[in-house]
C-alpha cells in the first residue's frame, strides 16, 4: 500500500473520529464522571469527543496521539487504528444505558472476536452458513472459542446456532425440504 493511500485513510479516520465537533486543543473535552460503578452512559457518546481520555489504541496511545503526522513519522501504525476490546466494552455500556441491550451484547461479542485472527473469524463465519458444517463441527468451533480464545459469548452463540440448524435441518448433509 503506498503512503498516499495510507495518509488518505488516516485523514478519513481522523475526520470521522472528530465528527466536526472535536474540541480545540486549547479547550479540553468536558470530563463527565462515569456512573458510580465506573460505567459510561449515553451522555458520554460520542466517546471520541466527550471522553477521549478513555480511548486508547491497542499499543496504548491516547486518541490525540493518533495523527497523520504520527503516521508519517512511523510513530503510529495500522495497529493503532484498530478497535480494542476495551473500546467495544465502553460502546456496549453506552448502548445499554440508552436502552439498547442487544447492541450491547453485539459489542461484547465483537470484543471477544478481537482476540481471534481475521482469517479464523472468516472461517468461522463461513462455517456458520447453512449447510456448510455438521453439528459436531459447529460444536468443535464453540469449544475452540471457549478454550482457546475465552470467547464465551461467541461460543454460546455458535452452540445456539448448531441447535437451531439441527432443528431446522440446516446442517451439512441435511436435505432441504422442497
Amino acid at each position: 500500500m503506498n503512503e498516499q493511500v495510507i495518509a488518505e485513510m488516516v485523514r478519513q479516520v481522523l475526520k470521522g473520529m472528530a465528527s466536526g465537533s472535536a474540541p480545540a486543543e486549547s479547550a479540553p473535552a468536558p470530563q463527565r464522571p462515569e456512573t458510580s460503578d465506573g460505567r459510561v452512559t449515553a451522555k458520554d457518546y460520542p466517546l471520541g469527543t466527550n471522553r477521549p481520555d478513555l480511548i486508547r489504541s491497542p499499543t496504548g496511545k491516547k486518541l490525540d496521539e493518533l495523527t497523520l503526522d504520527a503516521v508519517v513519522k512511523d510513530v503510529a501504525t495500522f495497529k493503532d487504528f484498530t478497535i480494542t476490546p476495551e473500546a467495544l466494552e465502553l460502546q456496549a455500556q453506552v448502548a445499554e444505558s440508552a436502552g439498547r441491550p442487544q447492541i450491547g451484547r453485539n459489542m461484547r461479542r465483537a470484543a471477544e472476536l478481537t482476540r481471534i485472527a481475521d482469517e479464523r473469524v472468516l472461517e468461522i463465519y463461513n462455517a456458520l452458513r447453512p449447510h456448510r458444517s455438521t453439528f459436531d463441527e459447529l460444536i468443535a468451533i464453540a469449544d475452540e472459542l471457549d478454550d482457546k480464545y475465552q470467547a464465551h459469548t461467541c461460543a454460546a452463540h455458535v452452540r445456539e446456532a448448531a441447535d437451531v440448524y439441527r432443528r431446522r435441518k440446516l446442517l451439512r448433509g441435511d436435505r432441504p425440504e422442497s
